[in-house]
């Protein structure tokens, strides 16, 4: 029989420093991805990203009669086009804490009314919508209940095809009229600290030509202390006689520049690019029934670099970034990150070795760097406390009893973090199995990551 014998008292002590991260290098290949961006234009909002002075976030009107002509860039959407928005709010004093107004305006300048079709589209606060908490690196998220983060939640409804109750599923413009797209308050008054976020990813489609604008813009106070929301008279007497908001980001470094430290900036302006869709083959000059993608040697994989960039192509020589046909000088040169650009990618798989192989596939973010210094990925262990990536990804794919499988899956990843298996599969010599993987590169996240394919 064991006896319990009390335990002498301890001098209280302090915990244990976290070991310092050690390099845990992956032997590897990196590849570039096939396929590009495709053409649709996307209103890209997201600088500057902290706003305590309102004003014209972004606005592609035509500069003549605007009191600050350089704040409006004079481009046109038609036909499909997005809309990003990435903002955050905080009291500039602590006395100071009325609400900030996002508002999107769209005009039609033709001569006939314009049908504006809202396809899909969310938009969430930071508190209490989508908070930042603490989730396992991995958890199944089959009802898109599981978030971190407003980007993290507005991502996963786009990426299932939602459109939030709020908006409506189309708008009609007057000739020559304005409306608003978006009017929705970013509140701080019961926050502690007073900051808020919000995260806006639309997707549309004009019958005509519209020009766009977001700005920022306070709540009226009314006398008895309440608010009111900005009306659309408002919201345009701002945009004509307003000034960009601010404070302004830090500037970002010119293309040309190839040493010292490189600045990538916020995002205001005109990116080219919503969709990067991508069959991943062997040979993609075969004919298209015989495009399979082989599996690695057993013990060994291969990734695709995804939303590599300046200084961050893992060694793929690719830099997959969106560009901008339309910005403010201030602001980023591309569209660093891709925020809520979707990735769509097809792995036609097929075991081409003698032996049966048990297959896996990850999205993984190693260590950013531009060439590999080693013959390999890098990641850390134990893992740094900056989270890099945070969203929803989902993989379609045939199980090993030949059932169609559809997951979706929130993953948080650290830097240097491998990834866990989204789909495990068992495949026979000559077995073929589609895989599909896709996701929209969550706001909050911080490029580059890869999928990778790996042997057991």
């Amino acid at each position: 029989m064991f006896s319990l014998i009390p335990l002498p008292v301890l001098a209280q002590v302090s915990p244990a420093p976290t070991p310092a991260p050690q390099e845990l290098l992956v032997p590897q290949t990196v590849r570039p991805l096939p396929g590009q961006l495709d053409s649709v234009l996307v209103f890209n909002s997201n600088s500057p990203e902290l706003v305590q002075e309102e004003g014209i976030l972004l606005s592609t009107f035509p500069p003549q009669g605007m009191k600050t002509p350089s704040a409006h860039l004079n481009l046109a959407f038609r036909d499909r086009f997005d809309v990003f928005a990435h903002h955050i709010a905080r009291a500039k004093t602590p006395e100071d804490l009325r609400t900030l107004y996002l508002g999107v305006l769209l005009h039609n300048p033709g001569s006939q009314p314009v049908t504006v079709n809202i396809l899909h589209a969310a938009s969430y606060l930071s508190q209490p919508d989508a908070p930042f908490i603490e989730l396992p690196p991995y958890v199944d998220n089959p009802l898109g209940t599981v978030y971190a983060g407003p980007g993290s939640r507005a991502t996963d409804d786009v990426l299932r095809g939602r459109r939030q109750p709020d908006f409506p599923a189309q708008i009609v413009i007057p000739p020559r009229k304005s409306t608003l797209l978006l009017n929705l308050p970013i509140p701080v008054k019961t926050l502690d600290p007073p900051l808020n976020g919000r995260s806006t990813v639309m997707r549309l489609w004009s019958s005509g030509p519209v020009y766009a604008a977001s700005l920022a813009k306070f709540a009226t106070q009314n006398a008895d202390g309440s608010e009111q929301a900005p009306t659309l008279e408002a919201w345009q007497t701002l945009l004509e006689t307003g000034a960009l908001a601010g404070p302004r980001d830090k500037p970002p470094t010119p293309p040309e520049q190839t040493t010292g430290k490189v600045i990538y900036g916020r995002v205001a302006g005109v990116s080219r690019g919503s969709q990067w869709q991508a069959q991943l083959v062997d040979d993609p000059k075969a004919p298209i029934a015989d495009w399979y993608l082989s599996i690695p040697q057993a013990g060994q994989a291969f990734s695709y670099g995804l939303s590599t960039l300046i200084a961050g192509r893992l060694g793929t020589e690719q830099v997959q970034t969106a560009p901008m046909i339309a910005r403010y000088p201030d602001t980023a040169y591309q569209a660093h990150g891709n925020y809520a650009i979707e990735y769509s990618l097809t792995l036609p798989l097929r075991n081409t070795t003698d032996q049966t192989q048990t297959v896996a596939i990850a999205l993984e973010t190693p260590i950013k760097e531009d060439q590999l210094s080693k013959n390999g990925l890098r990641f850390f262990d134990p893992l740094p406390r900056q989270v890099f990536f945070r969203g929803t990804v989902r993989v379609r794919y045939t199980d090993d009893q030949g059932l169609p499988r559809t997951r979706y899956v929130h993953l948080v990843q650290r830097r240097g973090q491998q990834g866990e298996p989204l789909a495990l599969m068992t495949m026979k010599p000559g077995d073929r199995r589609l895989v599909q993987f896709n996701f929209l590169y969550p706001p909050d996240s911080t490029p580059p990551q890869v999928l990778t394919v790996r042997t057991n």
